[in-house]
């Protein structure tokens, strides 16, 4: 645990790490406080691409959570970066996913629609907790047209106050299961993230460690970028799991809870 008192940089999970639906784990509160009395930075890296930054904030503000617009970075503007790297922001996209998700697409200047026509490219599917079997089905016909197939995040299910619900893996989990084709997620594990984190925060990688509660993405995601990697047990992952884990699903630390970390560095 001495190893999280030199981090400046602390990367969080935000569902079932720092809260559960409304609900605050632990000293969250206190340790986010911390983190900046120490003279660090924290910043959120979520796979839930259902909600803008824009709408996050205020969110978060009422249960007590500091947040900003530079303490985010999404599964969403991952996405987009990653279109408008390889594709451009040209390319017709058909994209399965909330009001809000597309409207952020649109905002920063993507062509996207949710209209099967001619001319598309490009699928994208998101964490869609406004999702129809049209949508389902107008995605696998884009498919099998042979369209690129982009999703935000790899995440089966989302942490709620009664349990979990269907998150973007288990939607694309769904498409593959009538198409038999996987899309490259853009958001956690693939590194992108924390590398973009680090370097809007200026702060190096070796001052840096990533905290979440899922082997597959969160700790997966700090492995792949080489930061210290940190599991909580506050949310999807047990002790047994992590024992019969392996590779870059092993994490540095484990804690009970936010409030281990707390502790560590206050």
């Amino acid at each position: 645990m001495n190893r999280l008192k030199d981090k400046k940089l602390f990367l969080l999970d935000l569902d079932g790490t720092l809260y559960v639906s409304e609900k605050i784990i632990g000293k969250t509160l206190e340790f986010l406080d911390t983190v900046v009395k120490n003279g660090g930075k924290y910043m959120f890296l979520t796979n839930n691409s259902s909600k803008s930054v824009e709408t996050y904030i205020p969110r978060l503000n009422a249960i007590g959570i500091k947040a900003a617009e530079d303490n985010f970075f999404t599964s969403a503007q991952a996405t987009a970066y990653y279109i408008e790297k390889n594709y451009g922001k040209n390319k017709r996209a058909y994209v399965v996913g909330t009001d809000s998700f597309k409207k952020s697409l649109l905002d920063d200047g993507f062509n996207i629609t949710d209209e099967l026509e001619d001319g598309i490219e490009l699928l994208v599917v998101g964490f869609d907790t406004e999702l129809t079997y049209k949508k389902l089905e107008e995605a696998c016909i884009l498919i099998h047209r042979g369209v690129d197939y982009i999703a935000t995040n790899p995440d089966l299910a989302c942490p709620s106050q009664f349990g979990f619900i269907p998150d973007c893996g288990a939607i694309t989990a769904c498409i593959e299961a009538a198409t038999g084709k996987k899309p490259h997620y853009a958001g956690k594990p693939d590194p992108t993230m924390v590398y973009m984190a680090s370097e809007k925060a200026g702060i190096p990688l070796d001052k840096a460690c990533m905290i979440g509660d899922r082997l597959y993405t969160d700790i997966a995601i700090g492995n792949n970028a080489g930061v210290l990697s940190v599991a909580v047990l506050t949310g999807e992952t047990t002790r047994e799991e992590i024992a019969n884990s392996e590779g870059n699903l092993v994490p540095d630390l484990i804690c009970d809870s936010i409030d281990d970390i707390y502790e560590a560095i206050k």
